[in-house]
């Protein structure tokens, strides 16, 4: 059972003055690529190779500074260099296609091999991420041990579907992201320079764009087998590709989980575009499979699986922090 802390509720509280924080230090432009560094109090989590965290749609790696940030990934890279892990976190555009995010990864994967002196680098995506993700395997294959999607957009999401099959829906959508929402992450980094292009964004995500991707950037990872040629709901997938890359996968089936989180509202999408609840309230389980799936029925909903918004989620839900210090651990033992 997790609970709700002081500190959460403060930074809820100051999450505009995080935004703020950011905006303030651009003439101090930060890193492309964050390490995150703890002193390590057990080797539990200590892979082989180094892990790249990748952020999803209009997301992020840090905003704020180390005194007071607003991370994506709320908790969980600190945990898993607490527990041995030398981990990143990528910084991308919030909103372009998956080969424009693919391009900008491949370039912050050779940053973490050139600081680590590795030559392999374990890959997490979250949501827009996973795709991205699977951009950087059919194209440098040789940089990457594992890959690892949580909640991944494999198949695409029907909500963004329906926002582009509307006008009105689309045109509101357009605005909001390419002259407020997305250039204000970008700003918020001190990383003007990031790219938006929404319309290209949510073309990526639909399920329309997916399956153009997958028909065609991520062939190999079909004809592997690691990777569903449709969403046809099948977990009987290979967890190795041809290449020696190990594919894993896990997703929720949660939406409402806690009603102080702000992605209350948003996560109620999911549930009208595909008109049932077998979904994260963005993604359908199905859409999340790749690999070795590890679980698909979490009570997290979309955002609760990144651990965003300072860890808010139900009551009696797993813990998103264990998830990925205890898979980690998975990679470890793999010799990953």
């Amino acid at each position: 059972m997790r609970t709700f802390t002081t500190k959460a509720k403060m930074a809820s509280l100051g999450i505009m003055a995080g935004l703020a924080i950011g905006l303030s230090a651009g003439a101090q432009a930060a890193p492309s690529v964050l390490q995150v560094k703890e002193t390590a109090k057990s080797d539990y989590a200590k892979t082989k190779y180094p892990i790249l965290m990748v952020h999803g749609w209009l997301g992020w790696s840090r905003i704020g500074n180390d005194s007071f940030n607003i991370d994506y990934w709320y908790q969980i890279l600190p945990d898993m260099a607490r527990n041995g892990s030398t981990v990143f976190a990528a910084q991308l555009s919030p909103a372009n296609t998956t080969a424009y995010r693919g391009e900008q990864l491949i370039t912050q994967v050779e940053d973490v091999l050139a600081i680590t002196g590795k030559d392999k680098v374990n890959l997490i995506g979250h949501s827009h991420g996973g795709p991205t993700v699977l951009y950087v395997a059919a194209t440098k294959p040789q940089y990457l041990a594992s890959i690892t999607g949580v909640a991944g957009t494999y198949h695409g999401s029907k909500v963004a579907d329906d926002i582009q099959g509307n006008k009105l829906t689309k045109s509101a959508f357009n605005i909001l992201g390419d002259y407020i929402i997305g250039p204000l992450i970008a700003l918020a980094q001190s990383k003007p320079e990031l790219g938006i292009d929404f319309d290209a964004s949510m073309k990526s995500l639909s399920q329309t764009g997916s399956a153009a991707f997958n028909a065609t950037v991520a062939k190999s990872a079909v004809a592997a087998g690691v990777l569903a040629s449709s969403e046809n709901c099948s977990k009987n997938l290979n967890s190795v590709d041809t290449k020696g890359v190990r594919y894993y996968s896990w997703t929720g089936v949660a939406q409402t989980t806690n009603l102080l989180d702000i992605d209350t509202i948003l996560m109620q999408l999911g549930p009208l575009s595909y008109g049932n609840k077998d979904n994260d309230g963005m993604v359908s389980r199905c859409s999340a499979y790749i690999g070795q799936v590890i679980r698909d029925d979490y009570k997290l909903n979309h955002t609760d699986l990144a651990n965003m918004m300072f860890g808010l989620t139900g009551l009696f839900a797993q813990d998103p922090v264990a998830l990925y210090r205890q898979h980690a651990n998975r990679l470890k033992l793999q010799g990953l």
